[in-house]
């Protein structure tokens, strides 16, 4: 059985990622509690308290702290994963099977919301409403979240990747055809007009786009398991 390239990058940036959480969490440890943090653990922080403010207003204060070391796992990995080409590897969430798990995770935690709060009756009634002849689409929709979720994430990340190999393809064309205006050298040539073209469209379909696609999935989450958990429940 062949293995996938994508599964040895998936590995690699697992362990790079694992190794700056062990470290980052030392250094934290270190803090001295009487002075305000600074640098890179300063940063965590405050990346750490946002997002869990994130998840308390939308899930309520007891299940959004539950919920928030998900949603932290969430930025960390699917940010990391979408900019890891810069770096000249593949993106793991150009992989619809790295999609399709995380969107899943987050699909499985909406149903278990769904039932613990609407109850197991309420839960499979609401596949034949408001008409028993509606099952089939109710069984669609309720898995609809979870395949559209992956595939926008895995089809964001896999555009911008084509793009910019379309993009570097061009490059080696343009310097071919500027070499070759002076010289009578044949075939492809040194492609200087990559590193000109491409650093500013590497922030705009890597950085900038990876952080939106995060953001989207992020946000997703949180408010579709929000969305099935009572008000008096958020506001206990």
């Amino acid at each position: 059985m062949e293995i996938q390239s994508d599964v040895y990058t998936i590995i690699l940036l697992t362990i790079l990622l694992g190794i700056a959480i062990v470290v980052i969490g030392k250094k934290i440890e270190k803090l001295d509690p009487l002075k305000k943090p600074t640098g890179i653990c300063g940063a965590v922080i405050m990346g750490v308290e946002a997002v869990s403010k994130s998840a308390q207003s939308n899930t309520g204060k007891n299940i959004g702290l539950k919920l928030a070391p998900y949603i932290i796992v969430l930025w960390v990995y699917i940010f990391c994963a979408n900019v890891f080409s810069l770096f000249g590897f593949s993106s793991p969430t150009s992989n619809l099977s790295v999609t399709l798990l995380l969107a899943f995770i987050t699909w499985l935690l909406i149903q278990i919301v769904e039932f613990k709060y609407g109850g197991v009756k309420a839960y499979f009634h609401s596949f034949i409403e408001p008409l028993p002849v509606m099952l089939p689409m109710n069984i669609f929709g309720k898995f609809s979240t979870m395949i559209s979720m992956s595939l926008r994430l895995f089809g964001n990340i896999t555009c911008g990747g084509i793009m910019m190999q379309l993009v570097y393809a061009g490059a080696q064309v343009a310097s071919n055809a500027i070499v070759g205006l002076f010289t009578s050298v044949n075939g492809n040539v040194f492609n200087f007009m990559g590193p000109i073209i491409a650093p500013l469209l590497h922030g705009y379909f890597d950085v900038f786009s990876g952080f939106i696609q995060t953001l989207v999935f992020v946000t997703l989450t949180i408010v579709l398991i929000g969305n099935d958990i009572p008000d008096e429940i958020k506001n206990s």
